[in-house]
């Protein structure tokens, strides 16, 4: 009698445990909100993602603002992981092949950065622009400029370490005016680590009005004619890409938020 008892109190504790853990685990998940995303927003995740490869692919263009359909699927491609992570694999290749690269005895072997959104990001003020959905306002983007706290893209950073000590003579390339954020965008550069470059270019008057490929490719034209051999050319846009002089291998970064020709 007394083993039958025992039995039925060890059942009656073990179910009163399994309640009590099915209750708990119900609650939990009664708490969590509901991530089911409408039909609306499952259409716009995908156009946001298909726009997002076809800007990647130079396949949109010209464009001035991302469409707004796009901008939680930016958001979440910006925020979550997914834009570094395709940085860093751009970065690693372009690590490969400089690695491959037999340098010259004569310090004439160079490679070209862009500035904006390659060594340094512009993601603070994007963000308050909905990634690119807001139309860009010069004024605003001058003032942060202006501040000189563009934090730099890690990855790219590391790039211009790894080139420098290789022997590579490094070129900052930027559209950037010279007369008014010269020296905001020097010391920008400098305080985030991007230090002991061969030369850091900004349009000058004399290209003022030029698209960025003609602009772009007449100084890459000036640093070939020094007697440089131009090795590989990063950029974030198609127009640091595109034109002459291009260099022997060029490397995009991605960037779906704007667009310069």
């Amino acid at each position: 009698m007394m083993s039958k008892i025992t039995i039925l109190r060890a059942v009656v504790e073990g179910l009163t445990y399994l309640v009590a853990f099915l209750t708990k685990v119900l609650g939990s998940e009664k708490g969590r909100p509901h991530q089911q995303k409408s039909a609306e927003e499952e259409a716009n995740e995908r156009f946001g993602l298909s726009w997002r490869v076809a800007v990647e692919a130079n396949n949109v263009c010209p464009w001035r603002k991302v469409p707004l359909q796009c901008y939680q699927h930016l958001q979440n491609y910006m925020c979550a992981g997914q834009y570094e992570r395709d940085l860093n694999l751009v970065v690693d290749n372009i690590l490969i092949y400089a690695s491959q690269i037999p340098l010259s005895p004569d310090g004439m072997d160079a490679w070209i950065l862009d500035v904006d959104d390659t060594c340094i990001s512009n993601f603070s003020y994007y963000e308050k622009r909905r990634f690119g959905c807001d139309p860009f306002d010069s004024t605003i983007f001058k003032e942060w400029i202006m501040e000189g706290k563009c934090p730099a893209n890690p990855a790219v950073r590391s790039l211009f370490k790894s080139l420098k000590e290789r022997g590579f003579k490094l070129f900052l390339l930027t559209g950037r005016d010279q007369a008014t954020l010269s020296t905001i965008t020097s010391n920008n550069l400098h305080s985030q680590g991007f230090v002991g470059y061969q030369r850091l270019i900004l349009r000058s008057p004399e290209y003022k009005g030029q698209s960025a490929v003609k602009y772009k490719s007449a100084i890459r034209k000036e640093i070939e004619r020094e007697g440089y051999r131009i090795w590989g050319n990063v950029g974030d846009q198609w127009s640091d890409l595109q034109g002459e002089c291009l260099g022997k291998r060029t490397f995009k970064l991605p960037n779906p938020m704007y667009f310069i020709s």
